[in-house]
């Protein structure tokens, strides 16, 4: 698979960052990364919080409480207060990202930390003003809202401050967007609520329907991530699949094969290519030539599902390839800026 090397090696350099505590956040539907001025990526933890439903007592915030999903009590309930990319719970969104600021010690910082913080292009300005509250409630000196798209293409080694068109794709918890770049800001854009989760929710659908056998949301992301293929599946290439027999109510193993998540993922996939081929025919043409020559790139944790940028290549008709980091490159894009903070003084 190739590999859309980073061209903003030299950005930052000769500046004196080592002091600054200024802090750029992805806060996704899945995970939230958090990039400290200076020192890099310094957390990465998922989105979700486990409270006691009848204290409202919170019990556990990020991989401790996703290690506890589908495994709790009935008291404890497991909550990703991050939906489709926005805000679906405000008062524990809040929790979230007061609990992830101290545990890197955000709260001993000389001074009020600056906090860029990404959202999906096209929310509307309340769901904006909703994250940036839930930001500046933190105890922050500033917040700045950028688009995702625009800082995945930045983190990932694309330099959209030229006239020249770039395009990412970003796919990821909640939603998918698609945007083409050119002097620094977002010509045409789209964004989709069909990502990752939607993709675990298409594989526990089909299960349950095909074979009635009910599985939960984390075996559905592990068959996503290890094992599915939405481009030319194995049909001989098989995984074995435990869940809970709803005929019967006891535990069952079954075994599925590519073909089968393939046909799991199709329509869902299909609206991704559906929705970049409506970006695609509103773009500009002096810019779609750019966009042929230059190829899609592909960012966020769904560019790697297997068989997606063969499929993408196939339907679109232009290069698509994927980011050296795709996980990471929004959070990574706001590093960049935080680095050049002029940029986002201009926004």
């Amino acid at each position: 698979m190739k590999k859309y090397g980073k061209i903003y090696n030299d950005l930052g350099k000769g500046r004196d960052i080592v002091l600054s505590k200024d802090i750029g956040i992805d806060l996704g539907t899945a995970n939230v990364l958090i990039y400290i001025k200076g020192q890099g990526i310094v957390l990465n933890e998922p989105s979700i919080v486990a409270i006691d439903t009848e204290t409202k007592r919170v019990i556990a915030v990020g991989k401790e409480a996703n290690d506890m999903l589908g495994r709790t009590p009935g008291k404890v309930k497991a909550i990703r207060p991050m939906k489709d990319g926005v805000i679906a719970d405000f008062e524990i969104t809040e929790i979230m990202l007061n609990t992830f600021i101290k545990k890197i010690k955000g709260k001993s910082f000389l001074t009020r930390p600056k906090i860029l913080i990404c959202c999906p292009s096209n929310i509307t300005p309340v769901e904006k003003n909703a994250i940036k509250e839930a930001a500046e409630r933190t105890g922050a000196r500033k917040v700045y809202i950028e688009e995702e798209p625009k800082v995945a293409a930045i983190g990932a080694g694309m330099d959209i401050s030229k006239p020249t068109a770039n395009m990412v794709i970003d796919i990821g918890g909640g939603t998918t967007d698609i945007a083409i770049l050119s002097l620094n800001d977002i010509v045409t854009s789209t964004s989709i609520r069909v990502a990752g989760n939607v993709f675990d929710q298409d594989i526990i659908k089909y299960i349950r329907d095909k074979y009635k056998l009910l599985i939960g949301e984390r075996t559905a992301e592990e068959i996503k991530i290890n094992f599915a293929s939405v481009f030319k599946p194995d049909k001989k290439h098989t995984m074995e699949v435990k869940g809970r027999n709803l005929v019967t109510g006891l535990p069952h193993t079954i075994t599925i094969n590519e073909e089968e998540t393939e046909e799991a993922l199709h329509e869902s996939v299909y609206r991704i290519v559906k929705a970049t081929t409506n970006v695609l025919e509103q773009t500009p043409p002096e810019l779609s030539g750019d966009i042929v020559s230059r190829g899609i790139v592909l960012t966020g944790g769904g560019a790697l599902l297997k068989g997606l940028t063969e499929l993408l290549t196939k339907e679109l008709e232009v290069p698509v390839l994927i980011a050296e980091t795709p996980l990471t490159c929004v959070v990574e894009g706001t590093g960049v800026l935080l680095e050049n903070s002029h940029q986002l003084e201009e926004n």
